[in-house]
């Protein structure tokens, strides 16, 4: 499977464009990084990538084709910060399974208590919900993951498990990842392959 982006540009203005001519392209169980410093699009490219915005110009595809309009999103993106992305009004059980019914497995892998499950999202920290996050993303409907400072403000101890668990996903199940961060180091010590932005 691939993910493309073809001569993509894109601005949020029509006087300032944020992106040109951008070409990029992903295949299944690849782990590619995007790193360039902020205000460069690193984060406007995912949301193109994840079908969030659509180019000015340019085009974006899976296997050739449009990403689909309505139901489950193939390509999932996660974002630095995990309370904008689950429903306040939900318990943490129901936030994990509005995609999908993970294994307990994996379950105690991410590091997710069982008495975590029933509480609201304020209750926990960001680190714990980032946790749920991610695991909520790991589908088997699942063909890339975009994880845009997915780990950015959390403890090394919780990085390296969050990443360990996704890698392995992975692996097992020849899932592309994208890594879109602005530490170097990070994305060259993650990915098989790195690009570095330039919106000049």
């Amino acid at each position: 499977m691939l993910l493309k982006a073809d001569a993509v540009t894109f601005g949020y203005t029509k006087d300032k464009t944020i992106l040109k001519n951008i070409d990029f392209q992903i295949e299944s169980g690849e782990i590619v990084g995007i790193t360039a410093p902020s205000g460069f699009g690193k984060s406007t490219l995912g949301k193109l990538l994840a079908g969030y915005l659509q180019p000015n110009t340019g085009t974006v595809t899976l296997d050739g084709k449009p990403l689909k309009k309505g139901g489950y999103n193939p390509v999932q993106l996660i974002f630095q910060h995990p309370e904008k992305n689950v429903d306040p009004k939900w318990k943490m059980k129901k936030v994990l399974r509005e995609a999908w019914n993970p294994p307990q497995e994996m379950i105690e892998e991410m590091g997710i208590r069982e008495s975590w499950m029933n509480r609201w999202p304020s209750e926990l920290s960001g680190g714990e919900l980032q946790r749920f996050c991610v695991l909520r993303a790991l589908s088997p409907e699942t063909k890339f993951l975009i994880a845009d400072e997915m780990t950015t403000m959390l403890d090394v101890i919780t990085q390296a498990q969050i990443w360990q668990v996704v890698k392995k996903y992975a692996r097992l199940h020849n899932m592309g990842i994208i890594v879109i961060s602005h530490e170097k180091a990070l994305v060259e010590r993650l990915c098989t392959r790195v690009v570095y932005l330039d919106n000049n």
